[in-house]
């Protein structure tokens, strides 16, 4: 699913539309660095589903709460920090899962190595 979003195929002109925005916005706000569009072969802009999610969050932002570019520019910044976070913590239970699931069976192995010695 994530190539699917990630994926370019929508031009400026569509991109624009599906947003609700003017074009020269979208170029202003690549500009900005808010979003950077794929190229196609030709040069020409083309934006993914992740790239209007992101441009209609930019939109919501500056239209329904007021925020200014400078204030959106630190949201996706620290929208963007959460995420790389939230990966870590993620890889790091994976890790814990690992090393409980590795003690825990060290810890069998020892107690049936005791049972078998106590039998014997």
């Amino acid at each position: 699913m994530a190539d699917r979003e990630s994926r370019p195929r929508y031009i400026i002109s569509v991109a624009a539309s599906i947003i609700g925005i003017e074009a020269h916005t979208l170029r202003y706000y690549e500009r900005l660095g808010l979003v950077q569009p794929g190229r196609s072969s030709g040069n020409i802009r083309l934006y993914s589903e992740e790239d209007i999610h992101r441009l209609r969050y930019v939109k919501a932002l500056m239209s329904d709460c007021g925020v200014n570019l400078a204030g959106v520019e630190v949201a996706l910044r620290l929208m963007q920090r959460m995420r790389e976070m939230q990966d870590q913590m993620e890889e790091m239970e994976r890790k814990l899962m690992e090393i409980a699931e590795d003690t825990m069976e060290d810890d069998v192995n020892d107690s049936v190595d005791d049972a078998e010695w106590k039998e014997v």
